[in-house]
């Protein structure tokens, strides 16, 4: 579970189907959609 926040909502939700990634730096993230709208959520840092 992890928490993100949606820039359409407006809101802190958890991220639904979250998954592990890496950015073009190196540095890890996570993506995810959100819940209520379904907008594509971001996040840096582990999961």
């Amino acid at each position: 579970m992890v928490e993100g926040y949606c820039m359409k909502c407006k809101a802190k939700k958890v991220m639904q189907d979250a998954k592990p990634s890496k950015m073009a730096n190196g540095r890890d993230c996570v993506n995810g959609k959100c819940p209520a709208c379904g907008t594509k959520m971001f996040k840096i840092g582990k999961m």
